[in-house]
């Protein structure tokens, strides 16, 4: 049987476990030009919120369908091939939904896997996936950090903010996290190497407490949040700093809250960047390259927060908005 999570209501606001349900069918058939995958790993990333909503599609994916299997990144491995490049036994990664099973004609976002995994699958879809690409291509790339630098990173304890930390502090920089709760904080310090940690508090403004942290400011902004928190980055920016933006998680399927001091930008003479991994798919096997060399030199680790089953996909999900997940969010099938 084939097991599939679909998108059973449109979040509102963040998503809720309720917004999904499992639903179960018998395999299917394979094609001429297709092939048959069993799913081992699905990757839970917050980021494809931003396509639940009705009207979201754009000229990345289009807009998910109710009581479709939710898209997502998987890691599996080829059952049956009808399909001339892929064979029975190949390991892939790949966008194609949240299921035990997937039929693919090839035509998805796939990337190869050695047919012996060097390391722990799940590094694969953290330090070695998409999670590691935006972190490695973010610090290494747009954030030209130097030895001088004062790092700041929202969401510094889930997946993509652990890893920019570690790769900032291999480049010599002072790297400050922001995360929501005191566990997460000496998480960040004492397992993944931070130097300071924010905590969000209703009691002190959050400009404030990234002043004690920063006192002589932030050069680097890598942010994954957006909003009150980017707000609250470019307050307390040097002159000159750069804004690397990566994710807008506090704006995902909601009104978001656009910071109301960009005149800072230009009075600062701040530098502003986004960035997608996928446009840079061609320089993957560099990045993997160097992350794979850290991985076995013992410099930086592929933490993860990890369910088992496909009933708790949907779960898994709804922990990540709501901040319960210490590292990449992963589910076990």
């Amino acid at each position: 049987m084939m097991h599939s999570v679909v998108l059973a209501s449109r979040p509102i606001g963040n998503p809720v476990e309720a917004d999904f349900t499992v639903v179960s069918e018998s395999l299917p058939e394979v094609p001429e030009g297709s092939f048959l995958t069993r799913n081992d790993y699905v990757s839970l990333d917050a980021g494809f919120r931003n396509w639940m909503n009705e009207d979201s599609g754009d000229e990345i994916l289009p807009a998910m369908p109710l009581n479709a299997p939710v898209m997502g990144l998987v890691l599996a491995e080829v059952l049956e091939s009808k399909h001339p490049d892929y064979a029975t036994g190949d390991k892939l990664m790949a966008r194609f939904a949240w299921q035990t099973h997937s039929l693919s004609d090839g035509t998805d976002f796939i990337a190869r896997l050695p047919s012996e995994l060097e390391f722990n699958p799940s590094a694969y879809m953290g330090v070695l996936g998409d999670t590691g690409m935006s972190a490695y291509f973010g610090i290494t790339d747009i954030a030209q950090l130097t030895s001088e630098d004062t790092v700041l990173i929202s969401g510094a304890g889930g997946a993509v903010g652990s890893i920019a930390g570690q790769i900032a502090k291999l480049m010599g920089a002072r790297v400050v996290g922001i995360v929501g709760s005191k566990a997460k904080a000496e998480w960040i310090r004492d397992t993944v190497g931070y130097d300071a940690a924010v905590v969000r508090s209703e009691d002190t403004p959050l400009s404030e407490a990234i002043h004690a942290a920063c006192p002589n400011g932030v050069d680097v902004f890598f942010d994954n949040v957006g909003g009150q928190m980017l707000e609250a980055a470019i307050t307390n920016m040097n002159h000159r700093g750069r804004l690397v933006l990566c994710g807008a998680i506090s704006g995902y399927g909601v009104t978001p809250h656009g910071p109301n001091n960009l005149f800072e930008i230009i009075t600062k003479e701040l530098s502003v960047e986004g960035f997608m991994t996928h446009f840079r798919h061609e320089r993957y096997d560099e990045a993997r390259e160097q992350l794979s060399e850290w991985l076995r030199q013992g410099v930086i680790q592929s933490p993860e927060y990890r369910l088992e089953g496909i009933e708790n996909v949907g779960k898994a999900f709804a922990d990540l908005f709501a901040g319960e997940n210490f590292g990449k969010t992963i589910v076990a099938l």
